[in-house]
């Protein structure tokens, strides 16, 4: 840009310093097509900010197709004035998935399951039940995905009043805080570990479990409704102001 321009590069990067420009970052974004996208944010962010008495929320989703890799070579440890190394080369094992659920400010409930279906779900929706005391009522917060709706599901959750689902708009995972927490665990444990099987790699995921359990950090929601939509709106305009723009650009050419 000092090139293009004719100014040093001193002065520009004072420029992008005094605008808080960022040029060599790029982030991506997705907005939700959900017709019923602000009617689910009022719901979900609700029962964050005021649940209700008596009851329990839960975040629940799948970390699917975990894969066990192992390094073509010994990772080499960490020393003075070097980080830990590793090849980025490896070897594919088998895979497993992670049925989780933060429990809001008490931990994480988890389980590993080879497969990934209803039937495996109905599994972990029976482990929920047996852990939350039967005097409360629990408030799942799920996303779309088939196997939270067939009719093995809903014949379980029928026969279980005490049980609400909340269903995330589509493309808004990010209303998930137990994403966040796989995300923890991709970072601390997942990739910086290598399994030479798909059980080491579970036995590493129930020890990350453990660990978050011995001393939980509860995930504190702190937008509301009203802010996340306000957000939103802001974002849709500036896409609509840049198509404007781009179609000025293709007519003026």
């Amino acid at each position: 840009m000092a090139k293009a321009t004719g100014m040093s590069q001193s002065a520009v990067s004072r420029m992008w310093r005094a605008f808080a420009l960022q040029p060599h970052r790029v982030e991506t974004f997705k907005l939700s097509k959900d017709p019923l996208f602000v009617d689910k944010v009022r719901d979900i962010v609700g029962l964050y900010l005021d649940p209700p008495e008596r009851a329990l929320v839960l975040c629940v989703d799948e970390k699917s197709q975990i894969q066990a890799l192992d390094r073509n070579a010994p990772i080499l440890p960490m020393q003075v004035g070097l980080p830990e190394r590793r090849t980025h080369d490896y070897r594919r094992h088998s895979t497993t998935s992670l049925f989780a659920c933060s429990t809001w400010r008490r931990g994480v409930i988890g389980e590993c399951h080879r497969r990934h279906r209803s039937k495996e779900f109905l599994r972990f929706l029976n482990t929920i039940d047996a852990a939350v005391p039967s005097h409360l009522d629990v408030h799942l917060v799920l996303d779309n995905y088939g196997t939270h709706k067939t009719a093995r599901i809903q014949r379980w959750l029928a026969a279980r009043p005490r049980f609400y689902i909340h269903f995330t708009p589509t493309s808004a995972s990010w209303l998930n805080p137990v994403e966040r927490w796989f995300a923890l665990l991709t970072q601390k444990q997942i990739k910086r570990g290598a399994h030479r099987s798909t059980r080491e790699l579970e036995r590493a995921i129930r020890e990350y479990v453990s660990i978050t359990n011995d001393t939980p950090t509860p995930f504190i929601w702190t937008k509301t409704a009203d802010q996340i939509l306000a957000s939103v709106a802001r974002y849709r305009e500036r896409i609509s102001a840049s198509r404007t723009l781009a179609g000025d650009t293709l007519q003026a050419h």
